[in-house]
């Protein structure tokens, strides 16, 4: 008769921003004498918190599972995480809802029979081994290189045998919600602190402000008037999506699909918006809701013109215009004074309607622009130092304490 052999996998994963830079750190460890069999860490780039504590999950299983490659069902595997969703969800009394942990969580099921791994839920402090892991893989991303196992100082932090099959302790209960979509409730593993006896300064002084209302801006995909670089507002023709358009919408869908982040949709109502919106809500199962407010400024008589047009016909405005915010385009159009004040205004609605979640804002160059710029205290002139593409990604997130933090600007990564 075959003798069970018996591992503790120690996983976990961390993402700084939530989605952010992200990585994974697993521990294969010997629960008899508190040996550590194996490591696992990995830098994974842009991620939630949820997608790299199941991507430690998974590395950490693989891990057991290759050290007795010819144990079978003999294997035993005993899970110990600080992500409540992962051990809950992979326990199965937590469903699984959104459709980017399903695979995530099958994969991990397939590693190994299910009746050869349970699972418990530590405190994080008890999983500093697998913790210290994943923020040497981020630290190691950040650098532009892969962790190194022969780097690793993770042992340090290795809990004594005896603790290895304590009972668990009841996770302590929680302010906020836990989510598939968002993360954990807390800040999702920051670096690793300054030891004690050492003042914290600057930074690592704020205090916990919980999570921030996140704006995660998209621009529209392209029209066919985007390549050619007209002035195309909200009071132009309201053009629909190219078929490049169409494309670089489905692009950034996958993205997020990808991320499971995004747990609210918002567009402008003008065309190009409402069908890259769409585009996105179809991946992720969400509704869009429409706000006047997100719309593009209007460029009156200057609609459908390039900008070499407007200087011929209309010089003298267009000089007006670029040397203040008051000036409006000719004819009638808006003002970046009077588009600032209209986004302000969407901005701190927003911000209040969506405290501590992520919501996606479908919107225009200048909207983009300007929500960048107030965030950070930017003169009006800033808005013609920013470069924004079609379909390109930014992202402000809002704290607690009214302050702002720019995350994000103009990137297409997800493009190509």
């Amino acid at each position: 008769m075959s003798v069970a052999r018996q591992v503790v996998v120690e996983a976990d994963g961390g993402s700084r921003g939530n989605p952010g830079p992200a990585g994974y750190g697993a521990v294969v460890i010997d629960p008899a004498t508190g040996e550590t069999l194996a490591e696992a860490a990995e830098y994974i780039g842009v991620a939630t918190n949820n997608v790299a504590e199941y991507r430690g999950l998974i590395a950490g299983l693989t891990a057991a599972k290759a050290l007795f490659p010819d144990a079978g069902e003999t294997l035993r595997v005993h899970v110990r995480m600080d992500s409540k969703l992962v051990v809950e969800q992979m326990s199965g009394r937590w469903k699984i809802k959104h459709p980017d942990m399903k695979p995530l969580a099958a994969r991990a099921a397939a590693i190994l029979p299910p009746s050869s791994v349970t699972y418990e839920w530590i405190p994080r402090a008890q999983n500093k081994h697998a913790d210290r892991l994943a923020n040497e893989a981020m630290d190691a991303g950040r650098d532009g290189r892969q962790w190194e196992a022969s780097a690793s100082t993770a042992a340090l932090d290795a809990p004594s045998a005896d603790a290895l099959f304590s009972l668990p302790e009841e996770p302590a209960e929680s302010g906020g919600e836990l989510t598939e979509s968002g993360g954990e409730p807390t800040d999702a593993h920051p670096a690793p602190q300054q030891p004690a006896g050492i003042p914290q300064t600057g930074w690592g002084a704020a205090p916990d402000l919980g999570a921030p209302a996140t704006l995660v801006l998209l621009r529209h995909g392209e029209t066919a008037l985007t390549p050619e670089k007209r002035f195309s507002g909200s009071g132009g023709t309201d053009p629909e999506l190219s078929p490049v358009g169409r494309g670089q919408a489905e692009r950034a869908a996958e993205h997020f699909a990808a991320l499971g982040t995004v747990q609210e949709i918002v567009s402008s109502p003008l065309r190009r918006c409402r069908e890259t919106a769409a585009a996105v809500a179809a991946r992720l199962g969400l509704d869009v809701r429409i706000d006047e407010s997100l719309r593009e400024t209007d460029f009156g008589a200057w609609e459908g013109l390039t900008f070499a047009e407007v200087r011929e016909r209309y010089g003298d405005d267009l000089t007006a215009w670029l040397a203040s915010p008051d000036t409006a385009p000719t004819g009638g159009g808006e003002s970046f004074a009077e588009v600032a004040e209209r986004i302000a205004a969407a901005r701190d609605r927003l911000v209040a309607r969506y405290a501590g979640r992520t919501v996606l804002l479908v919107t225009h160059v200048t909207p983009i622009k300007t929500f960048v710029r107030l965030a950070l205290g930017a003169p009006p002139e800033a808005l013609f130092r920013m470069e924004l593409s079609a379909a390109s990604i930014s992202t402000v997130a809002y704290y607690g304490d009214g302050n702002a933090s720019v995350r994000l600007l103009n990137d297409t990564s997800h493009l190509r």
